[in-house]
């Protein structure tokens, strides 16, 4: 049986033992400029995912031969009474499909699943990782040395191969979760078998050194290790082998209570990076507010304080307790984390369907899950979400933790791309300009507040400001806008629209003209356009009568 990290503690959910942080504390954290201990690498200033690739299914060659990770029985074929995932996935872009006992699909299509032991399903996920620029994957790797060890080393390999295919990094990351005998087996692993992987140039480095990630030190549950000196140990050990080390500790890990056990904080304190677990701990954007006060922040301190990376999760939500909220709750935790000024990003999972914080493609609707089988869609609480809306909103989270967009509360991903003239497809995207004042950067065009703007160089027309949409999209209608305030006078610029889907041929789609902006009228005009393919859009000025430089406050992109 799978074991699962979703541990319920009530007191954590309730937030009975929330550690004290004194304003003092807070506005010290917020103020100052956050320490790293390391540079920019493949973790730290980067967006690791959680990847358990633990899913396999009988006939698709694996070694386990059975239902692994898909039903509780893996000996029976997955159906609403052998079930062991809370989410279905979009089983559109796998080319090898496994028939289940699952009654069809509302859309009446057969209910099947994938093997992550396909070659061609490890592919796909991180051509999905690529696609939304998603930096590391750290590869899931429990207790090797039971039935399930030789499909583990297999899923290891196949990995490696994606991850060089489609130019990620990846890196292992131990799972000791009921290892009993984790202490020597886990270096006979790595020396033996897991080492072998850093000969891959996918391979995650950070400061020149090879990441190993190790999850479960220091938890106080029966089936993690008790004995802190076994594991400071092992922390050391892999240390002295070269590696920097990654770890995935208790939530409170800092104060010994609640998840932790005390005695940990040398173990801790060891750690290159640590990454503090919230799946079960957070369901809703208020959470992540308290979260954020009264540890994340305190932690962030701490860890500066200590030469330590931090590496705090950011988790979708599980979908069937709905917690996700059209991504607002996943988006809340992305700001808490960034303007707490975190080290890097580890998103709780990848492709987790067991516990539904999964952020690979996921069924949109009951169309594509098996009818009465009790699973939701991402529309679960009546809005419409396309099935790689949470990718899109870790690569938007990405960008903002890089400072490629503004540091925003408000969700820049609209839950569909292209869907309808109502979503504005340049919304939190990545900005390029021809240059700024100030701190008057191109993110601020795209941040969903036209209080805050992009202003050019003073007297250096012409200027531009251009938004990259991430795949190309029909375009049919951008919106400016400059501050609403009264105090921004009327004021016409002369400017013009161009478009292109390689980012260096532009064509000219509207303009130039001169556009009136009017405080009266909401400072606002649209420019209409016969609607074009586009990936980048460009807004040229060469003239404005109220102040010698560009200024737009928001660039909005419609597809109608």
């Amino acid at each position: 049986m799978p074991f699962s990290r979703r541990t319920f503690i009530t007191s954590v959910v309730s937030g009975s033992a929330l550690a004290a942080v004194s304003s003092s504390q807070l506005v010290s954290a917020l103020t100052a400029a956050a320490s790293a201990a390391s540079g920019p690498g493949d973790v730290v200033g980067k967006i690791t995912v959680g990847y358990q690739g633990w899913f396999a299914c009988p006939g698709d060659g694996a070694p386990i031969n059975g239902w692994w990770h898909w039903s509780q029985n893996w000996s029976q074929a997955p159906s609403p009474g052998n079930t062991a995932i809370v989410a279905w996935p979009d089983m559109r872009e796998f080319t090898h499909a496994y028939p289940t006992a699952y009654g069809n699909l509302g859309n009446g299509q057969p209910a099947t699943l994938f093997s992550s032991y396909d070659q061609q399903t490890v592919d796909t996920h991180f051509r999905w990782m690529r696609d939304n620029e998603i930096d590391t994957a750290a590869l899931q790797r429990f207790n090797p040395n039971g039935g399930e060890g030789a499909t583990r080393d297999a899923m290891a390999v196949k990995v490696r191969s994606a991850a060089e295919a489609n130019g990620r990094k990846f890196y292992v990351m131990y799972d000791v979760s009921g290892w009993t005998n984790f202490h020597p087996e886990i270096k006979s692993d790595w020396t033996t078998k897991m080492s072998a992987l850093t000969a891959s140039s996918a391979y995650a480095r950070q400061n020149g050194k090879p990441v190993v990630g190790i999850w479960g030190f220091g938890f106080n549950e029966d089936k993690h290790p008790s004995d802190p000196a076994a594991c400071l140990d092992v922390v050391n050990w892999f240390k002295a082998q070269g590696c920097y080390v990654m770890g995935g500790v208790p939530t409170y890990w800092r104060t010994g209570v609640e998840d932790c056990r005390p005695g940990f904080i040398d173990v801790f304190n060891a750690l290159n990076m640590l990454s503090p677990w919230m799946v079960g701990r957070i369901g809703n954007a208020a959470d992540s507010d308290r979260f954020y006060a009264n540890l994340n922040v305190p932690d962030q301190v701490y860890c500066d304080a200590h030469g330590i990376d931090y590496q705090p999760c950011v988790l979708p939500g599980d979908v069937k307790s709905r917690q996700r909220a059209h991504g607002d709750f996943m988006w809340r935790q992305f700001y808490n984390m960034v303007r707490a000024g975190a080290q890097g990003v580890y998103i709780s999972m990848f492709d987790e369907f067991n516990e539904g914080n999964q952020i690979a493609k996921t069924a949109e609707n009951a169309s594509m899950i098996p009818v009465s089988s009790g699973l939701l869609g991402l529309d679960e609480d009546g809005t419409v979400c396309s099935s790689d809306y949470y990718l899109r909103l870790t690569r938007d989270g990405g960008r903002m933790l890089k400072g490629q967009i503004a540091l925003t509360p408000v969700r820049p991903t609209p839950p569909v791309v292209n869907g309808g003239g109502d979503a504005d497809l340049a919304r939190g995207k990545a900005t390029s300009e021809s240059g700024h004042t100030q701190s008057y950067g191109s993110g601020n065009a795209v941040d969903g507040d036209a209080s805050t703007y992009w202003e050019s160089p003073n007297n250096a027309f012409p200027q531009w400001v251009q938004v990259d949409l991430g795949a190309a999209a029909t375009v049919g209608r951008v919106v400016l806008k400059l501050p609403p305030s009264a105090a921004w006078e009327r004021r016409t610029q002369t400017l013009s629209v161009q478009a292109s889907t390689n980012g260096s041929s532009f064509s000219t789609v509207a303009g130039p003209g001169g556009y009136t902006f009017d405080p009266a009228s909401g400072n606002a005009v649209t420019v209409n356009l016969s609607p074009v393919s586009a990936r980048y859009v460009r807004i040229t000025v060469t003239g404005n009568t109220g102040w010698p430089a560009a200024q737009i406050g928001e660039l909005e992109v419609y597809s109608g």
